[in-house]
C-alpha cells in the first residue's frame, strides 16, 4: 500500500485529511469520493487518491495501485447513484487548457443525464 503523502497547500490533501469539509460519497482505503461543487450533471462526483499527484500526466508506474483504486472507487459512485446501469463518464483533465484548477489527480464521475459527442465545443 502507497505512503499517504499530502500537501497543506493543496486543497484536495486537505479535504482527504478532513480539514475542509465535503459531502464524501464512498472512501477507499486508498481514494475519497466526494460530490462537485458546482455539479455539471446531476451526479458529478470527484474521486481522488488520498498519496498527491500533481495530475495524471504525472503518473509513474509506482502509483498504479492508487490509480486503479480511483476506478474501482468509480464504480461504487456509479453504482451508489444508480447510474451503473444508464451510463456514465469518467475524465481526467490535465493542466490549464483542459480546464483543470486544482493541482492532485482526481478522476470526475459525471452521470444522470444523456450526455453528448464531443463534450464540448469551441
Amino acid at each position: 500500500m502507497p505512503t499517504i503523502v499530502s500537501s497543506v497547500e493543496c486543497l484536495f490533501c486537505r479535504i482527504v485529511a478532513g480539514e475542509i469539509p465535503s459531502t464524501i460519497v464512498y472512501e477507499s482505503a486508498l481514494s475519497v469520493a466526494f460530490r462537485d461543487l458546482k455539479p455539471t450533471a446531476p451526479t458529478h462526483v470527484l474521486v481522488v487518491p488520498k498519496v498527491h499527484i500533481d495530475h495524471a500526466a504525472a503518473i509513474t508506474a509506482a502509483d498504479a495501485e492508487s490509480v486503479a483504486d480511483l476506478f474501482v472507487t468509480a464504480q461504487h459512485v456509479a453504482r451508489a447513484d444508480g447510474i451503473d446501469g444508464t451510463g456514465f463518464r469518467l475524465v481526467f483533465n490535465v493542466g490549464e487548457d483542459s480546464g483543470n484548477t486544482v493541482n492532485h489527480l482526481h478522476l470526475h464521475v459525471v452521470g444522470g443525464r444523456s450526455m453528448g459527442w464531443p463534450p464540448f465545443s469551441g
